[in-house]
């Protein structure tokens, strides 16, 4: 896969949706990283920015780097392509969830698996995922290949001393059933956090870590801010999972790793606590969970 490989979003939204870039917010005094976006995916109709552009933009409002997450093969080799020769960008590698049960029946997963615990061996690989559990898009036929995945996901991580990102749709009991059965991963990330105020304090007692995306600003998520108050602040990170889930008041647009500052300041507003605190708490988290962003980039073959 090339720089230049884009793929599009396809989620169905129709054409009058408005496809142009947020304006860029304020700057953050205090620094942090986006944990999880997908800037390969392109959402921004002409406009579309390359991962380089991307970067710049967030770069100029504090947003200090990005974990850039892969949801198949093709994809996870560009992550890591892409981290192992610009600092700014750590990679994390999987097979998303709504992709195990087509593998399994096409005869590919093992293979692509195999793809996955390759990349899983390379520096600045910091993550495996997002894997996980999706009982929204794929039916029952479908479950016993996510399951057999996501348990494959958790062992390549452990194997790897990598963390572990969790992609948990419509399936909480079913993610923590496999994570308490198999044995969680030291560092395990619900990424895109969407449980309420119960599953934030299991993942608390667990010491797993939650990481809250743009939802969290929407009107409609009272009980996201329920959940990020109850979560000890030294479990909490925040993302993008961009393209998607754009904060207010910019929900529907496209999103990017430069509108983290919206999301932060959202979060510090309903913890009641000052943004620059919040974010170097979430800062110093974040690289705890991933190691450091600053090392010298390693060149690998493409």
């Amino acid at each position: 896969m090339t720089d230049a490989h884009i793929r599009t979003r396809g989620d169905g939204d129709g054409p009058a949706r408005d496809l142009t870039y947020p304006p860029l917010p304020e700057a953050l005094v205090v620094p942090v990283y986006d944990n999880h976006t997908h800037m390969e995916i392109a959402d921004g109709g002409d406009g579309a920015l390359d991962y380089r552009e991307h970067l710049d933009r967030a770069s100029s409002v504090g947003v200090r780097g990005v974990v850039q997450v892969g949801t198949d093969l093709a994809t996870s080799e560009w992550s890591a392509a892409i981290a192992a020769r610009e600092p700014r960008v750590l990679a994390a590698v999987a097979l998303h969830p709504n992709e195990a049960p087509v593998l399994q029946e096409q005869g590919l997963l093992d293979e692509h698996l195999a793809g996955i615990d390759r990349l899983a061996a390379l520096p600045r690989v910091r993550a495996i995922g997002e894997t996980g559990l999706d009982f929204f898009r794929t039916g029952e036929d479908g479950r016993d290949a996510q399951v057999w995945s996501f348990e494959e996901h958790i062992r390549i991580a452990k194997e790897h001393d990598l963390a572990l990102t969790i992609h948990d749709r419509d399936a909480h009991d079913a993610v923590v059933e496999v994570l308490d059965r198999v044995g969680a991963p030291e560092k395990t990330v619900f990424h895109c956090f969407s449980g309420g105020p119960d599953l934030a304090r299991l993942c608390a007692e667990r010491g797993w870590y939650m990481s809250f995306a743009g939802t969290v600003t929407f009107k409609n998520a009272a009980g996201l801010r329920e959940a990020l108050l109850v979560a000890p602040r030294h479990l909490i990170m925040v993302e993008t999972d961009a393209p998607y889930l754009t904060p207010t008041p910019f929900r529907g647009r496209p999103n990017a790793p430069y509108l983290i500052p919206l999301t932060l300041r959202s979060m510090a507003e309903t913890l009641g606590t000052d943004a620059s605190m919040l974010a170097a708490q979430i800062a110093s988290t974040t690289e705890l969970v991933y190691g450091a962003w600053d090392a010298e980039p390693v060149t690998v073959e493409q």
